[in-house]
């Protein structure tokens, strides 16, 4: 099992949900640059688990210990190693799921490749809780990222049928960024946030889940970066939003809707502005043939409902090899969306600091 992403800043995530720790190790760091660890505790919140109605109700303080890499506030250029301990584990709710492997998640398919040995006590090494340790990743090089002027920021683009404004494509404001990246509820129009908080308590008083998407966007990124054909913007973007639990889709700019436009319009006009070359329009998020062209970088990522639900579903037992019935115990999210925004936002800032 390899649960390691990056070439020039390398990020391998250790752990379980329900060992004694999780945690990262990012090589590649450069020395001397100071880090607020307060900004990092800001992203780590955002994140953590039992603060919201619409998250699960275990509590884990997700405060990491740095075991090496940094002295004082200032990276030293050694690995840099976090660990974050679990606190709060019910391993017991989990013991039918070995046998009897929950429908939408990966039971089954880490029991045939790891011959039944994976971790299966809160989803083990494939839980989302370990995106905790790359929301740290993330927001250490999205301090390193920001000395360089690029911002990145992202919201919940819809919840179930309820959605939020998208980000204006050609221009992204800095308070904007801002409040976005302090936010555990992040949207645009903040006047949504009601029906999408409906969306999800109907969903868990009906012993269910429920979807969403995310937008993110970076700005302040040149043109230029990108090395096509297997490591354009698109791709390496792409690799590290898959890695997070629960993502099954992913476009860029307008995306899929650009498959019903013709070219004349699907086309994003250049013209000098301020000495500088822009787009119009950015249906193509800000890049082209896999290379930056200076616009905001913009893409959506699709969330699939949390498959842990607590309504009886069917399954097999792989013991008794017959179809059984499945309830599922122990505290899961009614919807991951709004806890999966600073996710999204980390591993962007690892894909972009790994493309300069």
């Amino acid at each position: 099992m390899s649960s390691t992403y990056g070439e020039k800043i390398k990020i391998s995530v250790f752990g379980e949900s329900h060992g004694n720790g999780i945690g990262v190790v990012i090589d590649g760091l450069p020395a001397g640059v100071k880090i607020d660890m307060d900004k990092v505790l800001v992203q780590m919140s955002r994140r953590a688990p039992g603060k919201d109605k619409t998250a699960t109700p275990r509590k884990e303080s997700d405060l990491p210990k740095v075991l090496s890499g940094m002295l004082g506030d200032t990276l030293t250029g050694a690995p840099l190693c976090a660990v974050i301990e679990n606190t709060n584990t019910k391993s017991g709710d989990y013991g039918n799921l070995l046998n009897c492997p929950r429908p939408g998640h990966s039971d089954y398919t880490a029991y045939i490749k790891y011959n039944a040995s994976n971790d299966i006590r809160g989803g083990g090494h494939f839980s989302g809780r370990l995106t905790a340790p790359i929301v740290f990743a993330g927001a250490i090089c999205r301090q390193i990222l920001e000395e360089k002027g690029i911002k990145i920021a992202a919201h919940i683009a819809s919840i179930g049928n309820v959605s939020d404004d998208s980000f204006n494509p050609v221009a992204i404001d800095d308070e904007l960024i801002n409040k976005l990246n302090n936010s555990t509820f992040a949207l645009i129009d903040e006047s949504v946030e009601e029906k999408m908080r409906a969306e999800v308590e109907s969903a868990r008083l009906a012993q269910d889940s429920i979807g969403g998407t995310i937008e993110c966007a970076v700005s302040g990124i040149e043109a230029g970066i990108g090395e096509p054909m297997f490591d354009g913007v698109e791709g390496v973007i792409a690799k590290a939003v898959f890695g997070v639990p629960a993502i099954k889709g992913i476009e860029f700019g307008k995306g899929f809707e650009l498959s019903k436009m013709r070219g004349s319009q699907s086309n994003d006009p250049f013209e000098y502005k301020d000495g500088k070359v822009v787009t119009k329009t950015n249906n193509c998020g800000g890049i082209l043939g896999g290379i930056t062209n200076g616009m905001p970088v913009i893409f959506r990522a699709g969330v699939k409902p949390t498959p842990s639900i607590s309504k009886e579903q069917d399954t097999v037992d792989l013991q008794k090899k017959e179809n059984a019935k499945l309830v599922i115990n122990g505290r899961h999210d009614p919807c991951i969306v709004p806890r999966a925004v600073p996710v999204i936002e980390a591993v962007t800032a690892v894909a972009i600091i790994n493309l300069l």
